[in-house]
């Protein structure tokens, strides 16, 4: 397993595109992050908020954090580049000659994925809470401790969010070969769901929707306030999101089984 460890570790060092992916995600997550919130406190026109909200009543979490729903693309990209670079180059039958037991090559390569999306996601959820709280103090708004709690498990949360990401786009890119159409299906999997809710007049099939959507129930980690009104708990919807990279992850594992390289 080290060996095979060392080996991915040494493809994506030396290759150009992880580590441009692993900056982009930072700058995408901090940056969107301090334009929502900022756009956010200005609209709001209040000289204080109540705690956990701005002043519209906006959870603050969800407007610090709200980066990640863009940068989880880049994240997408990062994972099934990992598989469908490999399968598109043939590389990946020197992966298998070096390493023949397969299950330790994807393990090894889960392993480097998930060490990349944590170097990025780590940083840049540290950042965007930093700077959300800095701009939502300018604007004369009451922020809970960051050591609070929910905060923390909003924080904390959306890391691990990002990582079952990783792993869906690796699942996926198992699953189809292919860098480019792996791409489509997961960023189709993640903003189609929330799209066919909203466009869904029924309550009750809009609450369903949101509870078996990745991104929509995955991203319910990162609310601190109203959680009585959410289609499931915080940690229910990551928990959702979880079921789908797993199921993701176990299909792909058994496609490089049972499919020739």
């Amino acid at each position: 397993m080290r060996y095979a460890l060392h080996a991915e570790w040494t493809k994506a060092r030396t290759m150009r595109g992880p580590g441009l992916l692993v900056l982009a995600i930072i700058l995408l997550t901090v940056g969107l992050g301090v334009i929502v919130t900022d756009s956010a406190a200005v609209a709001a026109h209040a000289a204080a908020g109540a705690a956990g909200t701005d002043g519209s009543g906006r959870d603050t979490a969800v407007l610090c954090l709200s980066g990640v729903q863009l940068s989880q693309a880049v994240v997408a990209i990062l994972a099934a580049q990992a598989v469908g670079g490999e399968y598109s180059s043939r590389l990946i039958l020197v992966t298998l000659v070096a390493t023949p037991r397969r299950l330790t090559a994807l393990a090894a390569k889960a392993g480097v994925v998930s060490a990349l999306t944590l170097v990025a996601a780590l940083p840049a959820v540290a950042i965007s809470v930093l700077a959300g709280r800095l701009i939502l103090s300018a604007h004369g708004f009451a922020v809970p401790s960051p050591t609070s709690s929910p905060e923390l498990r909003a924080a904390f949360g959306s890391v691990l969010y990002l990582l079952l990401i990783a792993l869906l786009g690796l699942g996926l890119g198992l699953l189809i070969r292919d860098t480019g159409i792996a791409i489509g299906a997961l960023l189709a999997l993640l903003y189609l769901f929330p799209l066919f809710a909203h466009a869904v007049s029924n309550p009750d099939w809009q609450r369903h929707l949101e509870q078996i959507s990745p991104m929509s129930a995955g991203l319910l980690i990162q609310n601190t306030a109203n959680l009585n009104t959410l289609p499931l708990s915080p940690w229910e919807g990551l928990a959702v999101l979880a079921a789908w990279s797993a199921a993701a992850l176990l299909g792909g594992a058994l496609a490089l089984l049972l499919r020739d390289a």
